[in-house]
């Protein structure tokens, strides 16, 4: 991996997770020396979307996505449209790049699966009314989520987020005009579709992500992730789709700019 001006985009980390609250700001000036150019730092409910937000007003490459997550959905009502209705307002600072992680997932809760859809719409609704992007999450729960983006208009596509490793998911998702992104899972030993999947994606569709402090990838799977870890999750699709790791860095990277209006200028 020893190639010199490589630049690499980290499309989803969470540096507003309390296991980096120890050395936030060494490990992401040292992420900043390794070849990682840009981050976006991922909010799932209100006070790690402010958080997210804050990161990213500190550091100049450092870009925010906010939102609540269908495993932050709280079932009263009135407080999950306060936290709605403030999630808009911090939407309004141009660090904000998008309305994420949002989405479903039935693998934690299954007994909500009405309310975290409501929340999904509404704030693929927000999306629209501010016109960003959508970070998708989804989790065992690939039917419901397709239906709800084939039945709500989308003005400005998004990502699947550490997408599932389903080819049919993939499939749908890519006739929708969504971009994939790839994390640390297709580089596990037991991850059985993980070439295929990858052979499967055109090149200007694919993004990639540690999800930062998880999912490291191997050798390190089990460890505190970070982005310089983002080369191996790189190094792997290069070697499915036969590119340089250098093109694959550079791919992403404009791919990742090009969603998310982001300027690629360093």
């Amino acid at each position: 991996m020893q190639n010199s001006k490589m630049k690499f985009f980290d499309s989803h980390a969470h540096y507003n997770d309390e296991k980096f609250n120890v050395d936030r700001d060494k490990i992401i000036n040292e992420i900043f020396n390794d070849e990682i150019k840009k981050i976006i730092c991922a909010g799932y409910n209100l006070p790690s979307s402010k958080q997210a937000l804050e990161i990213a007003q500190k550091y100049k490459n450092i870009y925010s996505i906010i939102g609540i997550s269908p495993n932050d959905v709280i079932n009263n009502k009135k407080d999950l449209y306060n936290q709605l209705s403030q999630i808009e307002k911090l939407a309004e600072n141009k660090k904000v790049v998008a309305i994420g992680e949002i989405g479903l997932d039935y693998h934690w809760n299954t007994e909500n699966k009405n309310i975290q859809k409501e929340t999904f719409i509404k704030q693929i609704d927000l999306a629209n009314k501010l016109k960003l992007p959508i970070v998708i999450h989804t989790r065992e729960a690939v039917n419901d989520t397709l239906q709800i983006l084939k039945e709500n208009e989308v003005i400005k596509k998004g990502v699947f987020h550490c997408c599932p490793l389903n080819i049919e998911l993939i499939k749908e998702a890519l006739n929708l005009g969504y971009y994939i992104s790839l994390a640390g899972p297709i580089t596990f030993k037991n991850s059985k579709n993980a070439n295929l999947i990858i052979d499967s994606l055109p090149l200007e569709k694919i993004l990639i992500e540690t999800d930062s402090p998880y999912l490291s990838p191997e050798p390190f799977r089990g460890k505190r992730n970070d982005s310089r870890n983002l080369k191996l999750i790189a190094e792997k699709i290069s070697k499915v789709k036969q590119k340089t790791l250098k093109e694959i860095s550079e791919i992403t990277y404009k791919n990742t700019c090009r969603i998310f209006e982001i300027n690629e200028e360093i």
